[in-house]
């Protein structure tokens, strides 16, 4: 006979497998994947946490990568161009507003530069890269972490919405969610709702962007004094970058990018289910009120800012 516990554990699994595969079904969107992913969080505890973390780095990868497959190099090229100075400035400023907010705040040196580089560049990659370079421990990650996947999980939801209400272009729209969503999923996942120009300049200038964290790691190194950290270079970004001109000038990748590009929207549905599942109440309470308020001031600032200069600007 199998234990009241054992039991549990049993539906637990068949629950989040069900609803895995659930959010692969072409009606199920990024924003409503992510949505079941929460659900689950709230109710249930992710018994593959763990092993769920390292799969959705892996899967997200897979997936922008696969995406890239529906990208023209020149279009793509143009529209980072675009974005490369409001890219520049916001990420300056951004950190340097993170920084006068965590001395106004008092909030943990190391705690304020994380969520300070997760906003300026590219979220959870950026906290990544610069945690073991800064010696971050691990509440001071996961803080981090936590309010970064939080906010990333509104701007999933609320930023296509805004976009329509302002009647925001796809290219208006693209440029806007890659500056002003701090994960690279959820950029991706807000474009695609809006439309396939608007995820082709996303996912470009975003991708652009993450290459930011090469010289913000080496500044860390002097802003922290630490010796011998190494730092890590996004290699996706180059496959990423092999898919776009093969699917630009190689007519055999050309007949089945359709296809990839519909297996890797449904990978991304997949991992933005998978972080959902990590966003339980009990992470939310743990985050601490001040380095949320720096994490909503941050995100505000810089939304609001290159709103303002794609609309007035641009």
């Amino acid at each position: 006979m199998r234990s009241e516990a054992t039991k549990k554990a049993i539906v637990n699994k068949g629950i989040l497998i069900s609803l895995g595969l659930l959010s692969l079904l072409p009606f199920i969107s990024s924003a409503m994947a992510l949505v079941l992913g929460i659900f689950y969080a709230q109710l249930f505890e992710n018994p593959y946490d763990k092993q769920v973390k390292k799969t959705t780095g892996l899967l997200l990868k897979v997936a922008v990568v696969g995406l890239g497959f529906g990208m023209n190099f020149y279009s793509a090229i143009n529209a980072g161009k675009n974005g490369l100075f409001i890219t520049i400035l916001t990420i300056f400023i951004t950190l340097t507003l993170g920084w006068i907010l965590g001395r106004i705040l008092k909030i943990d040196q190391k705690i304020s530069y994380l969520i300070s580089s997760g906003t300026a560049i590219c979220g959870g990659s950026a906290i990544a890269t610069v945690s073991p370079i800064i010696k971050a421990d691990e509440k001071q990650i996961s803080v981090a972490l936590g309010i970064i996947f939080i906010l990333n999980s509104v701007a999933l939801i609320i930023f296509p919405i805004i976009g329509q209400a302002l009647n925001l272009s796809q290219l208006d729209f693209g440029l806007w969610s890659a500056i002003a969503i701090h994960d690279t999923s959820s950029v991706v996942g807000a474009a695609s709702k809006y439309g396939n120009e608007a995820l082709e300049v996303a996912t470009t200038v975003k991708l652009a962007r993450a290459l930011w964290i090469i010289p913000i790691a080496f500044i860390s190194t002097l802003l922290f004094k630490t010796k011998g950290s190494k730092v890590k270079i996004p290699y996706f970004i180059g496959l990423f970058v092999l898919a776009m001109l093969a699917n630009s000038y190689v007519p055999f990748i050309q007949s089945i990018s359709p296809y990839v590009v519909a297996l890797s929207k449904k990978a991304l549905a997949l991992t933005l289910f998978l972080i959902g599942t990590s966003l339980s109440y009990k992470t939310v309470k743990n985050v601490g009120l001040k380095p949320f308020i720096e994490g909503i001031l941050l995100w505000g600032f810089i939304s609001i800012i290159s709103l303002l200069y794609i609309l007035y600007f641009n």
